[in-house]
């Protein structure tokens, strides 16, 4: 099993990963923001709401609650409200993760996803916290390759590039 400390650390990489990120796409135009990436969720703007909400409704799970809804796109206006969110979830983050014991890893998490809100899940919550970074690992990754697609790489966004930094 991982460690406290490990998961931090890949929690530090989620959130220098992100922010390398961010300084292309706060770059980006109107229109190379909302292109469609036929990702299957859609645009820049559109997967960095999901990135965001997904972090919010994973950490919501691990306190205790068992939303079965994500963050609704009209929430976020602008790329700013999407920015400003974003920032504020990973503060919440690094308070969760400031709090976690050895016996928080192991504890069970319930859940219910949006796709089947009559299904309750469970998990170790070490496991789920795994899930989240590969997650973001993964659209992060989409993102990246539309943005080198526009000629606007965000450069190497690999773990050993965050360890040798």
């Amino acid at each position: 099993m991982v460690q406290i400390e490990q998961i931090k650390e890949l929690y530090d990489y989620n959130n220098w990963a992100g922010d390398r990120l961010w300084k292309v796409v706060e770059s980006l135009s109107a229109d190379q923001l909302y292109i469609d990436m036929h990702n299957g969720i859609g645009s820049i703007f559109t997967t960095l709401v999901h990135l965001v909400g997904a972090e919010w409704i994973w950490r919501t799970r691990w306190e205790g609650d068992m939303h079965a809804r994500y963050l609704p796109i009209e929430d976020f206006p602008t790329l700013q409200s999407v920015r400003t969110r974003w920032q504020e979830e990973e503060e919440q983050m690094r308070r969760f993760l400031a709090t976690l014991s050895v016996e928080d890893l192991i504890r069970e998490i319930r859940y219910i996803r949006p796709a089947t809100p009559d299904q309750v899940f469970t998990m170790p919550l070490w496991k789920s916290m795994l899930h989240l970074i590969n997650h973001q690992t993964q659209h992060r990754s989409e993102i990246a390759m539309q943005l080198t697609v526009m000629h606007h790489s965000p450069g190497e966004l690999g773990m050993t590039n965050f360890f040798n930094r």
